[in-house]
C-alpha cells in the first residue's frame, strides 16, 4: 500500500489550510452582504445530467466516470451550474445563491490547475443587466478585501453570434468557431487562423482586431454599454475585449473574465445563460487561484496557556478565554518545549501560569516577536488581548 498522492491532488494543513478559511470566510461573508443564500448539491450525479447538453465542451470532456454497484453511470460534478436546473426549480425570481465546494477535472494539471479545487460561485436565476452590474460590484468588493489587483474584461456572445451572422458562418460550426477563437491566450494566431479556414471563418480574426467604435454597428454592443453605464455607478471600470469567448457552449449574453498580472490564468470567469428560457447570470473562482493572488496577512491570534505544573488553573484561564472569544490552547511541559512549539505555529503571545502566578492572581504574559512582558490580572490579559 501506498500513501503517495494522486496526481492533482493534494493535502492541505497548517498555514496554506488557515488562510483558505479566511478567503472562504471573506467569500461568504460579502455573498451574504448581497444578499445570496448558501447551497450543497452532491458531489456525485447521473452522468447523463452532467453532460447535459454540453457533452462537446471540455470540461465536460474531463469529467471523472465512475459506476456504482447497480453498474449506473455516474461522474464527479466538474462546476455547480448545471446543478442549477435542478436546484432553481419552484424558487421564487430572482433566486440569488451561492455555493463553495469540491468540483472535479481528469484534465492536465499545471501550476495553478488542479484536478480537485474548490470552486466558488455566486448565481441569479431571473437576472437583468442590473444584476450583472450588481454581481461585478460584488467581485470588486472581494478583490478590495483580499488585496488583489484586477482586470474586468467583458464581450457578449450575442456579439459574437451578429458578426458570426455577417460572416454567413453556418450554424452547426458556430460552436467550434468559438472553441477556437477561446484558444487565442494559448495558441498562437496563425494556428487559430488555420483551423477557422476549415470553417472559412478566418476572416472573424480580422474584425474583431477593430476598435471598440467599429463594433457599434452591431445591435447586441447596445447591451455592452449599458452594462458600462450601470457599471459606472459601482465604480467599476469595463475593458471591452472582442476576442474574449469563454469555453463553454451555454453562454448565451454577456461572458467576462478577471484578471490580475500576477499569473496568467484567469481568477474569476462567468456570464449569461439561459434555464427554461429564464436569464440568469453568474460566475466561479477557484479558491486556490485567489489563494496565489491573495495579499492577505494571516496573523496568529491564538494565545498559548503554559502550565507550570498548575494543570487546574490552566484550564481555568484557557475556558475563561475562550467564553471572551479569545482562542487558546494549554501546553503541559517543559517551558523551553512550550515556547518552541510557540513560535512553530506563530503564536504570538504565551501565558505562565505557575505556582507564584496563582498566589498573586497575576500572570506573566509574554509578547513572542517583541520579547515584551506584562503582569496582569485575568481580566487584564483580556483587555491586553482583545485590544
Amino acid at each position: 500500500m501506498t500513501a503517495e498522492i494522486v496526481k492533482g491532488f493534494k493535502d492541505i494543513s497548517g498555514e496554506e489550510a488557515i488562510k483558505r478559511e479566511k478567503i472562504k470566510k471573506i467569500l461568504v461573508d460579502t455573498f451574504e452582504l448581497y444578499s445570496f443564500e448558501p447551497a450543497e448539491t452532491p458531489v456525485i450525479e447521473y452522468e447523463e445530467f452532467v453532460k447535459g447538453n454540453n457533452s462537446n465542451d471540455q470540461a465536460v470532456s474531463d469529467i471523472f466516470k465512475l459506476k456504482d454497484r447497480g453498474e449506473r453511470k455516474l461522474a464527479l460534478r466538474y462546476e455547480f451550474t448545471f446543478q442549477l436546473k435542478r436546484l432553481a426549480q419552484n424558487k421564487k425570481l430572482p433566486y440569488k445563491r451561492y455555493q463553495i465546494g469540491p468540483v472535479f477535472r481528469d484534465e492536465p494539471t499545471g501550476t495553478n490547475r488542479f484536478r480537485q479545487f474548490i470552486s466558488c460561485d455566486a448565481d441569479i436565476i431571473g437576472s437583468t443587466i442590473k444584476d450583472e452590474a450588481e454581481i461585478f460590484s460584488m467581485i470588486q468588493e472581494i478583490t478590495k478585501k483580499l488585496g488583489v489587483k484586477s482586470t474586468f474584461y467583458v464581450n457578449n456572445r450575442k456579439l459574437l453570434n451578429e458578426i458570426f451572422n455577417s460572416l454567413k458562418i453556418k450554424v452547426s460550426d458556430k460552436e467550434q468557431v468559438l472553441r477556437e477563437i477561446d484558444k487565442l491566450d494559448k495558441l498562437p494566431e496563425s494556428e487559430i487562423r488555420q483551423n477557422l479556414k476549415k470553417f472559412n471563418a478566418e476572416e472573424v480574426l480580422d474584425i474583431l482586431k477593430n476598435k471598440n467604435e467599429f463594433f457599434k454597428r452591431f445591435e447586441s454592443y447596445k447591451e455592452i454599454e449599458e452594462l458600462k453605464e450601470y457599471c459606472k455607478l459601482y465604480n467599476i471600470e469595463l475593458e471591452f475585449c472582442p476576442f474574449l469567448a469563454r469555453g463553454l457552449s451555454y453562454y448565451t449574453g454577456t461572458i467576462f473574465e478577471i484578471k490580475t498580472k500576477e499569473i496568467k490564468e484567469t481568477i474569476f470567469g462567468g456570464g449569461a445563460y439561459n434555464f427554461n428560457n429564464i436569464n440568469s447570470f453568474g460566475f466561479g473562482v477557484s479558491l486556490e487561484r485567489l489563494l496565489s493572488v491573495s495579499k492577505l496577512i494571516i496573523l496568529n491570534k491564538q494565545v498559548l496557556i503554559i502550565s507550570l505544573d498548575q494543570d487546574k488553573k490552566s484550564i481555568e484561564i484557557a475556558e475563561f478565554l475562550r467564553k471572551n472569544n479569545i482562542s487558546s490552547s494549554i501546553f503541559y511541559g517543559k517551558p523551553s518545549k512550550a515556547l518552541e512549539y510557540a513560535n512553530s505555529k506563530s503564536i504570538s503571545k504565551v501565558i505562565f501560569i505557575g505556582e507564584n502566578e496563582i498566589k498573586s492572581k497575576k500572570y506573566k504574559l509574554k509578547e513572542m516577536v517583541s520579547g515584551k512582558e506584562f503582569i496582569l490580572s485575568e481580566k487584564e490579559i483580556v483587555k491586553k488581548l482583545l485590544l
